[in-house]
């Protein structure tokens, strides 16, 4: 999911851009800062501390509510940005008064990072929820979509304007299009058409120095840095063009709902290596486990009989007959899916409700799995951890097809493709501060370290889009920049082999570390 949930506050450092400079205090440089966004953005725009919208505004795309306490550290203002020129201005004003934006789309960074900060700082969120428009070209099969549209504004607008046209996406709707493809974006299609970053054409980011860029001019380096690369760490995207896929009129969706039995362990090691063999990119089926249940979610690019078929032939294991199967059009199976629906008419304007989390706590982290667990590994997962846990989730999305053995590890900064069977994301849920998240987190503790002997390994590889602070987090050193080491230590993790590129992209389009985050690429400056 980009699944997904977070919530509030974001980040504002305070820069030094000249050597013999003297460093502004806290207070002035956050006043300096608010004047100079007052004189280029309309007041109605901008939200400080004081503002009677300001928590309303803040918590409107809050999507977990570990972030929403009275212990989080909120950004000195918010900046509700309706054009680009606005974007420009609050860099510029950020970089001239040493004060860092954060920038949030949808808000579903699931450690918050895009409206919070971690330690006490002076910062600004820059909120690109009014950036959010859709611009289908069905004649040549693209789109241009701005950052602050969610997956469902972009699957409807898409599915309205042609039965026979598709991008493929995430399950959740109402993750931002913006942090979706800057983190890779894995997806339902990503078996048959890659994942949503190996299927971008353009994009325009507004740099360190508040320009504005489009591919050619930004240079193939920073193109490809951003296209799964963590966008918030090189500037901040604005629009992106995407390369829609063709898909037939008809697609096939199917759930089957197993309560866990030693013929579900059967079916789980089933499933593993069906990702890999036999080469079918036209089908999807991911798997769900919770407590004693597991539910596999079927898409096929396709007719039930041709899907009936092909599973009679390569996975009777999973039992899919022609009642399981409900038919309908592309966009149709995204709100079914996407909205969790049980009715096959499900209105598509579903998708388009942009809605908050804020009555659910959550605990994310996630794994690759490259050889098969097994039946006897699965038994003991559902054994020792998940019935003994209601409120702990594995969400487990096949590779294989055209990400795994077509798109090569370097295409985009993500690079979990060549031999991966399956991403796994482990999700940990409680309604109470306090105790139960000392409890969940032990629940789910538990589980990553029980699998650690079951999954990739050096580097234990990790999803950027499913953040977790436990795998590391930046350090400053005294030059005021991001340490390589500190990134390495997580940053290896998410992007393999892909980071040291990632890193001295970033040092040459901002080297003095102004879009920075507690896990943002460090600039790799060559001595």
């Amino acid at each position: 999911m980009a699944v997904s949930t977070t919530v509030l506050s974001s980040l504002l450092l305070l820069v030094c851009f000249c050597c013999d400079a003297f460093l502004p205090s806290l207070a002035s440089s956050e006043e300096n800062f608010l004047g100079c966004l007052s004189e280029k953005i309309p007041g109605e725009l901008l939200y400080t501390q004081s503002s009677s919208g300001f928590m309303s505004v803040l918590t409107a795309s809050v999507q977990n509510a570990r972030f929403a306490t009275n212990a989080t550290v909120r950004p000195a203002c918010i900046v509700t940005a309706s054009d680009v020129a606005h974007v420009q201005d609050a860099v510029r004003c950020g970089r001239r008064h040493g004060v860092r934006l954060r920038v949030r789309s949808g808000g579903h960074d699931y450690e918050g990072l895009s409206y919070r900060s971690v330690r006490a700082e002076v910062f600004a969120v820059l909120d690109l929820a009014r950036l959010r428009a859709v611009r289908v070209r069905p004649g040549e099969a693209s789109a241009w979509v701005d950052s602050g549209a969610t997956l469902g504004e972009l699957y409807y607008a898409v599915g309205m304007a042609s039965p026979t046209l598709a991008f493929p996406g995430g399950a959740c709707p109402t993750v931002g299009v913006g942090g979706f493809l800057s983190g890779g974006g894995i997806g339902l299609m990503m078996r048959k058409f890659g994942t949503g970053a190996d299927n971008v054409l353009d994009a325009r980011v507004v740099n360190a120095d508040g320009d504005l860029l489009d591919r050619a001019a930004m240079g193939e380096d920073l193109f490809w840095a951003i296209r799964g690369g963590g966008g918030e760490s090189f500037g901040v995207v604005v629009s992106w063009k995407l390369k829609l896929s063709v898909v037939p009129r008809t697609v096939t969706v199917a759930k089957t709902d197993r309560a866990f039995d030693e013929s579900t362990a059967a079916v789980l090691a089933k499933w593993e290596t069906f990702a890999l063999r036999p080469f079918i990119p036209d089908l999807t089926i991911r798997a769900v486990a919770q407590g004693n249940r597991t539910v596999f979610q079927t898409l096929f690019l396709g007719s039930c009989s041709r899907l009936v078929g092909k599973m009679d032939a390569f996975f009777p294991e999973l039992g899919t007959r022609a009642g399981d199967c409900r038919e309908m059009s592309w966009a149709r199976a995204m709100a079914f899916i996407t909205l969790s629906s049980s009715d096959i008419n499900v209105p598509l304007e579903g998708m388009l409700n942009r809605t908050n989390n804020l009555g659910t706590y959550v605990k994310n982290k996630s794994d690759y799995v490259r050889c098969a667990v097994g039946k006897a590994g699965w038994e003991s997962i559902y054994r020792e951890h998940l019935s003994r846990n209601g409120a702990l989730m594995m969400i487990m999305e096949p590779h294989g097809g055209v990400v795994g053995s077509v798109v090569p590890d370097s295409f985009t900064p993500y690079p979990h493709r060549s031999g991966v069977l399956y991403n796994i994301q482990y999700v940990a849920f409680w309604w109470a501060d306090g105790g139960a998240a000392e409890a969940a987190n032990g629940w789910i503790n538990g589980l990553y370290g029980f699998m650690e002997p079951l999954v990739s390994s050096n580097p234990r590889e990790a999803f950027v889009n499913y953040r977790d602070l436990d795998i590391g987090q930046n350090a400053v050193g005294d030059d005021g920049v991001t340490t390589y080491e500190s990134g390495r230590v997580w940053g290896e993790k998410y992007f393999m082999g892909n980071f040291h590129r990632l890193a001295t992209v970033k040092g040459k389009v901002d080297p003095g570390d102004y879009f920075r985050n507690e896990q943002s690429i460090p600039p790799f400056l060559p001595v």
